[in-house]
C-alpha cells in the first residue's frame, strides 16, 4: 500500500482580476480530491485559496489549513 499523496497550494486571498482564475482554483481543488490526494493550503477562506479548499472539500477531499506563525 502506498502513502497518500499530499500537495501544498498557496495562492491569493482575492479572486483575481479574471473569472478564469477563480474557475482554475475550483478545478484544481476538485482535481486534487478526484485524484485521492490531500490538500495543504494557507488556511484562508477567501479568494483563490478559499475556492481551492472549498471545491476540494465539496468533492470529498481531505484539506489541512496551515497558518504560519
Amino acid at each position: 500500500m502506498s502513502a497518500k499523496r499530499t500537495i501544498c497550494v498557496y495562492c491569493g486571498s482575492s479572486p483575481g482580476s479574471s473569472p478564469s482564475y477563480l474557475k482554475a482554483a475550483e478545478d484544481l481543488g476538485r482535481g486534487i480530491a478526484d485524484a485521492g490526494w490531500r490538500l495543504i493550503y494557507g488556511a484562508g477562506d477567501l479568494g483563490l485559496m478559499g475556492a481551492t479548499a472549498r471545491s476540494c472539500l465539496d468533492a470529498g477531499g481531505e484539506v489541512i489549513g496551515v497558518i504560519p506563525d
